[in-house]
């Protein structure tokens, strides 16, 4: 498992609890509402979802694709050529753990590539893209 991802044991310790649902001997289940603070009763989100946010996600950017077979990739070798399906003025798509939720141009930030987003999916999009 990768350094940067917690165990199992780590979450149950966060959470103050064990893997198991039943309670010991002594010990008391607390209902889950119990968590949440009253903001989170006025339809506010709980703060216990700081716990979360920073779990970490694999955002990754695709420039392109393309078909070739096993032959082709076996020729491939340093100073090759590859050309993708896309030209350099066409948008990138941007997943978040393998799933596509936006679109962005490629742009220069200092001496680095960045992206600036120009089109976030809806689930509804994403939905509709299964197709």
């Amino acid at each position: 498992m990768p350094d940067n991802f917690l165990s199992q044991e780590e979450i149950d310790a966060l959470l103050g609890g064990k893997n198991d649902a039943s309670p010991s001997a002594g010990e008391e289940m607390i209902a889950p509402d119990q968590y949440l603070s009253s903001d989170a009763a006025a339809g506010e989100e709980p703060q216990s979802l700081e716990f979360i946010l920073d779990f970490p996600l694999h955002l990754s950017v695709r420039l392109g694709e393309v078909k070739k077979t096993l032959e082709e990739v076996r020729q491939i070798g340093p100073g090759t050529v590859v050309e993708l399906d896309r030209i350099i003025s066409d948008p990138v798509d941007i997943y978040v753990n393998g799933k596509l939720i936006a679109r962005g141009d490629v742009i220069v930030v200092e001496e680095n590539f960045g992206i600036r987003i120009t089109n976030i999916f809806t689930p509804l999009d994403r939905v509709k893209k299964l197709k």
